[in-house]
This record gives structure tokens, C-alpha cells and sequence, in this order.
């Protein structure tokens, strides 16, 4: 794995899980997702500029769709995985999440792609799958009825499996720049979001009255973490930057069981590990 490419999947990591720990910390809904989108467009407006002038990137039709198609997406990620973090810990939903979009990424490719699945990549997955269930109680615990941490996790599992696919599609085929299709999704969730951000304006308002540096820090790393990865991919193998990028599960582990206090930091440690073996397994095969 190139250094160069390494560092970039790493400083992703950190900046995801960073950026995951504020907020669940603020606990906030639609109107934190509005207010951090806002900040986030004005703050790359500049590099977006700058990129449309001297790349001049091609948008046809297929690339407009993309661009639309990423901002549905995205919005759903992030309002399911706000969601998930209102009713379920943090070292539960984001290792949840995390495993689960490697996986159905490659279910996706097997059922219709029709690629191969091999030994390894099953043994990988089915680790990943006893690792998620232990990790949110175990199967007797659940007995026939899943956890909101798991059930969550799972949700913004899928929606991580279909936006990377999407996105990787875009970046690498149509040749939209990474940070221009990063943009895109700001800018859609900012115009969908208006009308229900205007009408809950004083709570997001408190949000930023309150948690200023948290909202700041969402803004500029949420989309750092994931134009790092897209730029990664250019001229990385996905066998490499798919695990070393969930060393991002260790980090949220961490500071859920240690900064939130969410406790049980061995346990949950240790399963996150196991997760970590599996989608090592899973993309490597």
C-alpha cells in the first residue's frame, strides 16, 4: 500500500470517527444535519470553484443523475444514522454500520454483478455477522426481536453498501471529481432540508449556541473523511484502503465507552476487533 495512501485512508479514519463522536454527542435531528450541511458548503465553496475552473469537469445527463442519486442517498444515511444514535449507543450503531456496508456491498456485487464469491470472502462475512450480533448483546439476548442499536446500525449499513458503490461509479467512470460529488450532496440536503430546518430554527439555533465547535468540527470533517477515501481509491486498491479505513470502528469504540460513558469498553472492544478481522477477511478475499 502506497505511504501516500495509506496516510490519507488513516487521517479519514480519524476524521470520520471524530466527526461521528459530536454528533451523537449533540443528540440533535434534521435541523443539525441542515445547519452542518450549510457550514460545510461554504467552507469547500472555495475548492469547488477552484475545481470547476481549472478541471472543468464534463456533467451530462448520466452525471447529473449520479449527482442526484448521491444526494438521496447520503440524506438517507445521515438522517437514519442520527436516528440510530438518538435510541442506541455509539459503540454499538457505528460498528454496526461500519461492518455492514463492506458486507452488503458485496452481496451486491455477487447477486447483481454475478462476481465470484470465494472461500475467504464467506468466512469473512459470516465473522462479521457473529461479531455484529455479539457486539449488540448476542443471539440470546435478541431472541427473535433485534436491538435499536443493531436494527439502526443495520439501516445506515445499507445506505453505506449503496452510496459506495454509487459513488465509486461516479468517480471512477463518469469522472466527477470527488469533492464535487461530496458538494452535490451538501448542497441537495441543504435545499431538501430548508423547509423542516425553518421550522425547528430555534432548536437548531441552540444547537449553535451550545455546541458551536462540535457543529464546526461535523462540517469540515464529515466530508474531509470521505473525499480523502475517493481520492485514495484513485490510485489505491480497495483490498487495502476497505480495512485500514475501519480502523475508524476502534476509534468510535473507544470514545463511545470511555468519552460518553457508555461503558462495557472491553467487551465492546473486543467484538469491534473480531468486525475488524471479518471485513479484512471480506474485501481481501
Amino acid at each position: 500500500m502506497p505511504l501516500s495512501g495509506l496516510a490519507l485512508v488513516l487521517v479519514a479514519a480519524f476524521c470520520h470517527a471524530t466527526w461521528n463522536f459530536f454528533v451523537k454527542r449533540i443528540n440533535g435531528g434534521v435541523e443539525l444535519i441542515w445547519l452542518f450541511s450549510v457550514i460545510s458548503i461554504i467552507v469547500y465553496l472555495p475548492l469547488a470553484v477552484w475545481i470547476l475552473i481549472v478541471e472543468q469537469p464534463y456533467f451530462g445527463p448520466w452525471q447529473i443523475v449520479f449527482l442526484l442519486g448521491t444526494v438521496a442517498l447520503h440524506l438517507g444515511y445521515f438522517m437514519l444514522l442520527q436516528a440510530g444514535y438518538r435510541h442506541g449507543d455509539l459503540s454499538l450503531v457505528y460498528p454496526t454500520a461500519r461492518a455492514t456496508g463492506p458486507l452488503l456491498s458485496t452481496t451486491f456485487a455477487v447477486v447483481l454483478l454475478g462476481e465470484h464469491v470465494t472461500a475467504q470472502m464467506a468466512v469473512g462475512a459470516a465473522v462479521i455477522i457473529g461479531g455484529v450480533l455479539m457486539l449488540t448483546g448476542g443471539i440470546g439476548r435478541n431472541r427473535g426481536k433485534l436491538s435499536a442499536s443493531l436494527a439502526f446500525g443495520l439501516g445506515a449499513g445499507l445506505f453505506i453498501g449503496s452510496y459506495t458503490a454509487w459513488d465509486a461509479y461516479a468517480v471512477s467512470v463518469l469522472l466527477v471529481p470527488p469533492l464535487l460529488m461530496d458538494y452535490a450532496s451538501n448542497l441537495g440536503r441543504v435545499v431538501v432540508l430548508a423547509p423542516v430546518a425553518f421550522r425547528r430554527r430555534v432548536v437548531m439555533m441552540g444547537h449553535w449556541r451550545d455546541h458551536r465547535m462540535g457543529v464546526i468540527i461535523i462540517a469540515v470533517f464529515s466530508p474531509l473523511a470521505y473525499i480523502l477515501v475517493l481520492y485514495a481509491l484513485t490510485f489505491t486498491p480497495v483490498a487495502y484502503v476497505a480495512p485500514t479505513r475501519e480502523i475508524s470502528v476502534l476509534l468510535t469504540v473507544l470514545a463511545g465507552s470511555l468519552l460518553l460513558k457508555e461503558g462495557k469498553l472491553k467487551e465492546r472492544l473486543g467484538w469491534a476487533v473480531v468486525i475488524l478481522t471479518g471485513m479484512a477477511l471480506l474485501v481481501t478475499g
